[in-house]
């Protein structure tokens, strides 16, 4: 009774994925990274995790993703006269392309 090997892999809410990524961040450093490290950073929601984001990505834009990194970007600190305010914090992913894969945002508008 050989049976082949089960392989699990996670599976997500498509409609949850499509909510996932809100925007891309461009900016310089989002296209100096884009061009020498084939890396594209995304605006995504405060509760993603890094296997729920490559999923997301593959979904969205039929690419292959190698890996994601995660950075939690704080709000700024503001002053209004004497009240003290802060600015909401938001979470940054760097998603690496395998070589080869490109995502090109002006074409996908």
């Amino acid at each position: 009774m050989s049976a082949a090997p089960v392989v699990k892999t996670p599976k997500y809410n498509p409609d949850r994925l499509m909510t996932l990524i809100l925007a891309p961040v461009v900016s310089e450093k989002g296209t100096y990274v884009a061009d020498t490290h084939e890396q594209v950073i995304f605006r995504v929601v405060n509760d993603a995790t890094k296997p729920e984001i490559k999923a997301a990505v593959e979904l969205l834009f039929k690419v292959e993703v190698e890996s994601v990194s995660v950075l939690n970007v704080h709000g700024k600190e503001k002053r209004f006269g004497r009240t003290v305010g802060r600015r909401r914090g938001w979470k940054k992913a760097y998603v690496s392309l395998k070589p080869g894969q490109e995502i090109n945002f002006a074409q996908e508008a």
